[in-house]
C-alpha cells in the first residue's frame, strides 16, 4: 500500500496540531507499492479520529456519495451522517439538503462520462462511495453509461484528485462468468477501479433486505400469498443480507487503513428461495407457508410478459441471475462486523411485523383497488349522462321507463362497487396508521431488534 498520512485539524492545549494519542505515523510503502503515488490525508478532524481498540481505523472524512437518493444510498447517507462524516450527496435531481452540513450536487450518469466532468466535484473530498445502479435499462439509462462509462470517469478523476478511498457498490455475481448485462457491466467498472493506483474496495452485496427496498416488497408480497408460486421447485440459492449489516460493513471498509480489495456482503447461511420465502412469511406472523411449484417454461413466459410492465423487476436477466444463485462465504462480513450478520428469520422483528404484514397484504390488493376505482368512475360517468332521479327533474325531462330501470340498476351497481372497495380502503387506512410510510429508522429498529 502506498505511503499514507492523515493529519488532524484540531490542536490540543499544548499547541500540538495532532495530540500523540491520535497522531498518525507516515509509513513506508509496502514491497511492490508505487512510491510515486501521493497519499492525501484521510480524516479531517482529530476528535474521535480513532475507533477504540482498532488502531488500523480512522474516521471523520468528507465523503462524496453518488446515488444518495436511492434505497441503499439513502440508508448509507444516514449511517455516514450518524458516524460523523461530512456528506456531499450526488443525485440527478438535487433538492435542498435534508440535513444541515450536507452538500447536495447534481450529477448525471448518462452524461458525465469524462474525468473532467467529475474533477471539480472532488475538491476537498477524502473518499467516494459509488452507490448508483439500475436493474433494468430504460431510455438513455443504459448499463454501458450508468454502470461502466460514468463510473470509470469518476474513478479516473479520483486518481487525479488524489482521493484517499473509493468504494464501489457492485453486486454479488459480477464476475468474469456473469451472464446478465447487469452483472457484466458492474464487473467492467469493478475491474477498472482495481487497476488504478487508488485505495479501492469493490463491495458485492447479495440480495439486500430493507423495509423500503423494491425486492423486499416483492418477496414480502409473494410470501403473504395464501399459496406461494415458486419458479420450478424453488431451489435457487439466495443468501440475503440485512440493510443494517451492509451499512455497518461499508462504514468499516471506509474507515480501515488496509481494507480488502473485494468483499462479498451476505447473510450467515445460504438458503433456497423456498426457505427464504418461508422465513419471511414466519416473520410477518402468518400461518405456515404453502407452495405451488410452477414449471420453468411457464415462469419464463410469465417473465416475458412481466418485463413489458412499467416498474416490473421481472425480466430475462433477473430470472437468469436467480437461477445462477447468489451465495458466498460469510466469513469476510463477519470479520468486518465483529459478529455474524443477521439471519433471514431475524429480519422482521415483532415490533415491525404488523406494519410490514399490512404493507405486503395491501400490495396484493392494489390491482383490485385500482380496477374498482376505475369502474366506479366509469359507472358514475354513465349515470350522469341523461339519467337523473325522477323526483328532481321537471316533467318535460322525466326519463323514460327504460331510463328509470337503467338508473336503478346503475345505482345498485355503483353501490356494490363502492362496497367492494371498502375493505381495500380500510386496509390502506390501516397501513397509514401503522406508519409504513413513516421514518425508516423506526421500522429498522423493530426489524433488527434495536
Amino acid at each position: 500500500m502506498p505511503a499514507f498520512t492523515a493529519r488532524c485539524a484540531v490542536a490540543d492545549d499544548s499547541g500540538d496540531p495532532c495530540p500523540p494519542e491520535s497522531r498518525h505515523v507516515r509509513r513506508r510503502p509496502a514491497a511492490g507499492a508505487r512510491p510515486d503515488v501521493a497519499r492525501p490525508r484521510l480524516g479531517r478532524r482529530c476528535a474521535g479520529a480513532r475507533v477504540p481498540g482498532a488502531a488500523s481505523e480512522v474516521r471523520f472524512v468528507r465523503v462524496l456519495l453518488t446515488g444518495a437518493s436511492g434505497f441503499l444510498g439513502a440508508a448509507l447517507a444516514d449511517a455516514l451522517r450518524a458516524a460523523g462524516h461530512e456528506l456531499v450527496l450526488a443525485v440527478r435531481h438535487p433538492q435542498p439538503p435534508p440535513h444541515a452540513g450536507d452538500t447536495m450536487i447534481a450529477v448525471d450518469f448518462t452524461r458525465d462520462l469524462a474525468a473532467e466532468d467529475w474533477r471539480p466535484r472532488l475538491t476537498g473530498v477524502d473518499a467516494v462511495i459509488n452507490a448508483v445502479g439500475i436493474l433494468r435499462e430504460h431510455g438513455d439509462q443504459t448499463f454501458q453509461s450508468v454502470h461502466v462509462e460514468a463510473p470509470r470517469a469518476l474513478f479516473d478523476a479520483c486518481v487525479q484528485a488524489q482521493v484517499s478511498r473509493v468504494l464501489q457498490i457492485s453486486a454479488l455475481g459480477a464476475d468474469a462468468h456473469a451472464g446478465s448485462g447487469y452483472h457484466r457491466s458492474k464487473h467492467a467498472a469493478d475491474e477498472h477501479l482495481l487497476s488504478l493506483p487508488l485505495s479501492a474496495v469493490v463491495v458485492q452485496p447479495s440480495l439486500i433486505f430493507g423495509p423500503h427496498g423494491a425486492s423486499t416488497r416483492m418477496f414480502s408480497a409473494a410470501a403473504a400469498l395464501p399459496l406461494i408460486p415458486l419458479p420450478g421447485r424453488g431451489l435457487q440459492c439466495v443468501q440475503p443480507v440485512h440493510l443494517d449489516d451492509v451499512c455497518a460493513a461499508v462504514l468499516r471498509l471506509l474507515e480501515a487503513t488496509a481494507p480488502p480489495s473485494r468483499v462479498a456482503l451476505v447473510g450467515p447461511q445460504s438458503l433456497t428461495l423456498r426457505a427464504y420465502l418461508a422465513a419471511l412469511r414466519g416473520g410477518l406472523g402468518l400461518s405456515r407457508a404453502r407452495f405451488l411449484p410452477v414449471p420453468m417454461p411457464l415462469v419464463r413466459a410469465a417473465v416475458a410478459i412481466g418485463a413489458k410492465l412499467p416498474g416490473s423487476l421481472a425480466d430475462a436477466d433477473t430470472l437468469r441471475m436467480l437461477e445462477r444463485g447468489n451465495c458466498a462465504d460469510p466469513a469476510p462480513i463477519s470479520r468486518l462486523l465483529g459478529r455474524p450478520p443477521h439471519s433471514a428469520d431475524a429480519f422482521i422483528g415483532a415490533a415491525a411485523a404488523p406494519a410490514l404484514r399490512c404493507s405486503a397484504q395491501l400490495r396484493l390488493w392494489l390491482p383490485l383497488l385500482r380496477l374498482s376505482v376505475a369502474l366506479v368512475w366509469l359507472v358514475t360517468g354513465v349515470l350522469s349522462i341523461g339519467v337523473y332521479p325522477v323526483a328532481d327533474q321537471p316533467p318535460a325531462r322525466t326519463p323514460t321507463a327504460l331510463g328509470r330501470r337503467f338508473h336503478r340498476r346503475g345505482r345498485g351497481a355503483g353501490a356494490a362497487l363502492l362496497g367492494a372497495t371498502a375493505p381495500v380502503a380500510a386496509a390502506a387506512a390501516a397501513q397509514r396508521r401503522a406508519g409504513v410510510a413513516g421514518d425508516r429508522r423506526a421500522v429498522d429498529r423493530g426489524v433488527s431488534g434495536r
